[in-house]
């Protein structure tokens, strides 16, 4: 299909605002609304924490997404550039991104649920570090990780905290998602797991009432959580756009040989 109806949302930072004036002077901005004439893809002016925000806000509109980096890493965006926007938008090659759905418990009874397309976090509440049981497709796994938190990332998600937690970057294609410790005492010599994306990652807060944990869904935090349930959402997919040359896999590829 050809895009010939742009929407765009920018964030508040200068530079954002900036490139939003500049696209409205050569472009006409179509609204994100339900109706047949809408628009066709949705420009994003920010970087990777506002693009994320971006895909939860109007992920359900089924639209595309088409990234401006004026942020600072902006893994999930394109290079910054508003020349011939509309030629760039329609060279461009679509790569689906799925989130992961998390449904946590909280110690009141109260259920949560999220998705999130980098990761899922928990993390100690406290002083004490946390005491979490690991599950797997319901066979426990770990018996008891004494540490500061664990996470489950996407390979969209794998270059960012995972990887600075020591998880390994892991390519679109692989279908596995990462399960890596933050800061683990016991098992010392346990550095985390490779699993299906199929897989369903269960955590049991053990000691909840002394250890408080607290789950994070990309931005969205869920305090005092006893139970929390991972798994990855097929039917929620988005669709980022990326240029031929600066796609998201070539990106992953390239980010495991920088030093």
């Amino acid at each position: 299909m050809t895009f010939t109806k742009i929407a765009c949302v920018a964030d508040v930072t200068p530079k954002a605002q900036a490139a939003l004036k500049a696209i409205a002077k050569h472009h006409d901005i179509t609204e994100i609304t339900k109706r047949r004439m809408s628009a066709q893809v949705v420009v994003v002016l920010g970087g990777d924490g506002f693009m994320l925000q971006t895909l939860h806000k109007y992920m359900k509109m089924r639209l595309p997404f088409y990234g401006i980096n004026c942020g600072s890493v902006g893994f999930l965006m394109n290079e910054y550039g508003l020349d011939d926007l509309l030629a760039r938008i329609n060279r461009s090659r679509a790569t689906t991104l799925y989130p992961l759905h998390m449904y946590a418990r909280r110690s009141n009874g109260k259920i949560s649920q999220e998705l999130a397309f980098n990761e899922v976090s928990l993390f100690r509440h406290g002083r004490q570090a946390s005491k979490i049981r690991v599950s797997i497709d319901h066979v426990v796994r770990l018996k008891e990780l004494i540490c500061d938190g664990i996470l489950v990332a996407t390979p969209a998600g794998s270059t960012a905290y995972n990887f600075s937690a020591g998880g390994p970057i892991i390519p679109l294609g692989a279908n596995v998602i990462s399960l890596t410790p933050l800061v683990p005492f016991r098992p010392r010599r346990w550095r985390g797991a490779l699993l299906s994306h199929n897989a369903s990652v269960n955590f049991t807060i053990l000691e909840h009432h002394k250890r408080p944990v607290n789950a994070v869904a990309d931005f969205t935090e869920i305090q005092d959580v006893t139970d929390v349930i991972i798994s990855e959402q097929r039917k929620s997919g988005v669709n980022l756009l990326f240029d031929p040359e600066h796609n998201l896999e070539e990106r992953i590829i390239k980010e495991q040989f920088t030093y």
